[in-house]
């Protein structure tokens, strides 16, 4: 229903972000990976961009924030083993990366996956099971990134497609040239290097 929400960032804690857009402030459940990001990054009072996921139920719409897309693919993913609920995969998300969910279940590593609060054998199991092909069809669409990577990777994606470079060109383009840069690269080196590309 709501692919991002823009905004400045009222409010922050590992558990959730407040972001105020048009006047309204849309209260936003996140994991410990955005919340990070979003420490690196914006600060209370800044605009920011959180990708959203809405889940809906009986008693109440719940959404979800998650500073890149690939986070909330992750995120999605996981709801969608049985017996995984969106508490559980923010757990997921919240004591793992990306990278080390992604590097997990595609080498079967049940004991990484155990090692999340509320995650036992069978869950991890299950898990492994349900989404090992799945991650794999995605893998070559997927960058693996360092979490360090993931704010500078937001600040370039959104100055080229400011710039008028369609967004998922711009994407195709940052995740070759963020695999090939020195790790200590500025939003501005990788943004140049992206326009010669582009």
């Amino acid at each position: 229903m709501y692919e991002y929400i823009s905004g400045k960032l009222t409010e922050k804690n590992p558990a959730y972000a407040v972001v105020e857009s048009n006047g309204v402030g849309f209260f936003l459940n996140i994991s410990l990976q955005t919340f990070t990001a979003l420490s690196e990054g914006e600060q209370k009072g800044e605009y920011c961009k959180l990708y959203t996921h809405l889940v809906v139920r009986e008693d109440a719409l719940i959404l979800y924030g998650f500073t890149d897309k690939k986070e909330r693919e992750l995120f999605r993913h996981l709801i969608s083993v049985n017996g995984v609920g969106a508490n559980t995969a923010r757990m997921i998300l919240s004591s793992l990366n990306t990278t080390e969910v992604y590097e997990a279940i595609l080498q079967e590593q049940t004991g990484t996956l155990k090692s999340v609060k509320g995650i036992g054998a069978k869950s991890a199991q299950r898990i492994i099971l349900d989404l090992k092909d799945k991650l794999k069809k995605d893998q070559s669409d997927v960058d693996i990134l360092e979490s360090g990577y993931n704010t500078k990777r937001t600040e370039a994606l959104s100055a080229l497609t400011m710039l008028g470079f369609q967004e998922s060109a711009a994407e195709k383009v940052l995740s070759k040239i963020l695999k090939s840069v020195p790790p200590d690269s500025s939003v501005e080196e990788i943004i140049k290097e992206a326009l010669k590309a582009l």
